[in-house]
């Protein structure tokens, strides 16, 4: 059953002529700063706040803050299954993949593949499994075997060929700390990813993650006013240099102050014990448009859609290859 599914890769440029295609996820977080009539002015301003953010914290050997910028690629990932044509190739995920260029050496160094990470799968495990699951139900909980499937989609690209042959190492995935957790910071101070805060338990994405292969680490950077979730594989502090987790964090801290201004644009840093909430008043908003609302609304369409398109169609090819990958 392994060779069922083969992957292939699109990379295109993130930048300001960027215009999603119809093919892309409409609920991409990038997607939807790319359209209405602010779309370029929201780029442009979105890639000098990464400059801006990689820069203050790559401050050494950089006495007027304008030493490096960040290329950003956007990385589509197509899943083909065996006996169906190219034309019937399943969208499957989309991610970042940052690029620094040093102005000073003209040295291209190649960043961190994840950042922001987009699935049809994920859409329709939480806009339509998980929904489906608590409609009427007296609390809160999930059904059996949640994220299974995804996870072992996820794994099965991660190891095969084409993402060997076009990645270096692998992914590291920055999302937003869970608002319905507690975390409280620790005595552990990295250079980089700065204060190192823990929770007491794992939030549901946390756990969607962990049957993705991926840990999670929770720091708040320098200058950062709350704390970024890292998820990854190997050693996050020992596998990448300090300007690929810079490439990381200037991406994601600015997504973030976009997305989640409540959260990541408060005007008071995160305490030592933090709870993270959308409902804090206290905060500012940066000039860039982003239709939160909008979001939330297509991600249920879209998990419909790859209900029908992919779920339904593929159910027995997908529950006997599931059964036999272990996670």
């Amino acid at each position: 059953m392994s060779n069922d599914f083969t992957f292939s890769i699109n990379s295109i440029p993130f930048d300001e002529d960027y215009r999603p295609s119809e093919n892309t996820r409409i609920t991409t977080n990038f997607a939807n700063l790319a359209r209405g009539k602010s779309r370029q002015e929201n780029l442009r301003n979105t890639f000098r706040m990464i400059d801006n953010r990689f820069n203050a914290l790559a401050h050494w050997d950089n006495p007027e803050g304008d030493r490096y910028t960040v290329k950003l690629e956007i990385i589509s990932v197509e899943m083909n299954v065996k006996g169906k044509s190219s034309d019937n190739s399943l969208p499957l995920i989309e991610i970042l993949k940052t690029n620094i260029i040093d102005r000073k050496t003209n040295e291209l160094t190649e960043g961190i593949a994840g950042n922001n990470f987009s699935s049809y799968v994920r859409d329709y495990d939480f806009s339509v499994v998980l929904l489906e699951h608590n409609k009427k139900q007296p609390g809160f909980s999930t059904p059996d075997n949640f994220g299974d499937l995804h996870g072992k989609l996820f794994k099965a690209f991660i190891n095969s060929s084409a993402y060997r042959h076009n990645f270096a190492k692998p992914p590291v995935i920055c999302l937003s700390v869970s608002s319905s957790k507690i975390y409280h910071r620790t005595a552990n101070h990295h250079p980089v990813l700065g204060i190192e805060y823990q929770q007491d338990e794992y939030s549901l994405t946390d756990e969607y993650f962990k049957k993705m292969g991926l840990k999670v680490r929770y720091f708040m950077p320098p200058n950062s006013v709350a704390p970024l979730a890292f998820y990854f594989t190997g050693d996050l502090l020992a596998d990448y240099t300090n300007l690929e987790l810079i490439g990381t964090i200037s991406t994601m801290d600015t997504f973030q102050k976009i997305y989640r201004p409540e959260i990541y644009n408060a005007n008071s840093p995160a305490g030592k014990f933090y709870q993270p909430s959308l409902n804090h008043q206290d905060f500012s908003l940066t000039r860039i448009v982003y239709d939160r609302e909008e979001r939330s609304r297509l991600a249920v369409e879209q998990g419909r859609f790859v209900e029908e398109q992919f779920i339904k169609p593929y159910q027995a090819i997908l529950e006997q290859w599931s059964a036999d990958y272990a996670l």
